[in-house]
């Protein structure tokens, strides 16, 4: 499976990499007319996984547990969230 592309449950994510970011999402506008699934909220905090996408050519962010369809899964763009800790599960 692809974790560029991919909706991680947390559990996933941390067999992948032993470390969970959170990020307080501070842009939820624009919300694309295609997206279908969960959106982040202006001002919550997140566990998320910031992946280099290939597609894209820029890094973009992954809420975990997140459930979105197609084209975008559970990727958002860098400026819609403030990364703000990181917590190694070691």
């Amino acid at each position: 499976m692809s974790h560029e592309v991919a909706n991680l449950t947390f559990a996933e994510a941390t067999t992948h990499a032993p470390f969970v970011d959170y990020a307080r999402c501070v842009d939820a506008s624009s919300r694309p007319a295609n997206h279908t699934g969960d959106w982040p909220v202006e001002g919550e905090l997140y566990p998320v996984r910031v992946v280099d996408s290939h597609l894209e050519g820029m890094p973009l962010v992954h809420v975990l547990g997140f459930e979105a369809e197609a084209p975008y899964y559970n990727a958002y763009a860098p400026h819609r969230f403030e990364l703000l800790h990181t917590i190694w599960l070691n």
